[in-house]
């Protein structure tokens, strides 16, 4: 059996952000809080919700102080706005630190304690407050799935937050929003999406839905990430990142992801390298590791991405989804480790706790080749090679 989680109102398309009042009205919110960061209030998007909302009779406060891969303290400034502010419903604008800030913002404002009590294995499914989510990158795919992840600043442990609860209630996919995010973001949360859709497509959880919707977001994906990066005003490629990156967070929503993601949330969390740039280091180097447990669904990766033709042997497709992946890392200027500047002794010291927390995370478990944690350390000593 399947179980299928979605937003119950899903609107795709360039301009529906101005059906944010409907969407409201449908629900019945006449008091909305908006989560968002400095950026998102610079670029006039905050504004321009406000003052649309505002013509609708629809009150809307901002909480713009949602950082880059959210922590419990940075949330609890939030978590006290929505406690005291007596909000019927949150949107959340942005990429996926405020979407993943206000699902967390969502379920302590309305039912309290810390978000470690919410982490992963348990399993939340009570809901919180109402949440209409506004991705403005291609990349997370947060405004359709059951996950939150919040780093616990003292241990330095990304906590991955898991239930129905934190599904939004609406996502408004409008790719115009993207038009403006740099290239830099642009090639880090593509890689992130691309991510979402290879390991959604090899993960044992891996079922008939996960498939379709994967195999359909690296169809999206993987001819259109470059042109993207290359013209942040190509509106076809953006339209096209856009809708591939919702349909791999379905896609991993009902499938899980795998090992990059276990490993790349350490490294996130010590180093504070973004989420989707440190699965851009990742990906060939596990992708390597893993083929020779699932050679058939990588080489369907390959085709669908259009890394490979349809006519290559299996062996052939796993060659060129290799060369394409080191090939791409180089074309978006993804970093090594030592180039983004961390320190190898602190980052070998680490090795055995990062391997442990990835393996805490549970994602590996998904992997169709689940290393032992000396296999993991010495994947992310291959990584630093």
């Amino acid at each position: 059996m399947t179980t299928i989680t979605l937003p119950r109102t899903l609107l795709v398309g360039g301009g529906v952000l101005n059906q944010l009042p409907t969407v409201l009205q449908e629900l019945s919110c006449r008091r909305a809080l908006l989560v968002t960061d400095a950026m998102m209030v610079t670029l006039g998007h905050a504004d321009r919700i406000q003052k649309l909302l505002a013509e609708h009779h629809i009150s809307c406060d901002v909480f713009a102080d949602t950082i880059p891969e959210p922590t419990s303290a940075s949330i609890q400034a939030g978590v006290a706005t929505v406690s005291q502010g007596n909000y019927d419903a949150l949107i959340a604008l942005g990429g996926g630190s405020p979407m993943d800030s206000a699902k967390a913002m969502a379920i302590l404002g309305k039912h309290g304690g810390h978000i470690r009590d919410y982490a992963f294995p348990v399993q939340v499914n009570t809901p919180g407050l109402p949440l209409i989510a506004i991705p403005t990158t291609a990349g997370t795919g947060s405004e359709v799935t059951r996950f939150t992840i919040i780093t616990d600043e003292k241990s330095d442990e990304k906590l991955l937050c898991i239930g129905t609860a934190f599904v939004p209630t609406a996502a408004l996919i409008d790719y115009e929003l993207t038009l403006s995010v740099p290239a830099r973001t642009t090639a880090d949360t593509g890689i992130d999406a691309m991510t979402h859709a290879i390991e959604a497509y090899v993960s044992r959880k891996a079922n008939s839905y996960s498939d379709s919707q994967a195999l359909a977001a690296m169809r999206l994906l993987g001819p259109n990430l470059k042109h993207a990066y290359d013209n942040g005003n190509n509106h076809d490629a953006r339209a096209a990142m856009m809708l591939g990156s919702t349909l791999a967070g379905i896609a991993f929503s009902a499938a899980s992801v795998a090992l990059v993601h276990g490993m790349s949330r350490p490294i996130g969390a010590f180093f504070h390298v973004p989420h989707g740039l440190s699965n851009a280091m990742l990906l060939p180097t596990i992708t390597a590791y893993s083929l020779s447990a699932a050679p058939v669904r990588y080489a369907d990766c390959a085709r669908a991405l259009g890394f490979a033709s349809e006519h290559d042997s299996t062996d052939a497709a796993n060659q060129k989804l290799l060369d394409t992946l080191y090939a791409l890392n180089a074309h978006l200027q993804v970093p090594s480790l030592a180039q983004y500047g961390i320190d190898k002794a602190r980052f070998m010291e680490l090795i055995p706790t990062m391997a442990q927390q990835a393996i805490a995370s549970g994602s590996p478990n998904n992997n169709p080749r689940i290393p032992s944690q000396p296999e993991m350390e010495q994947l992310y000593q291959q990584l630093w090679d």
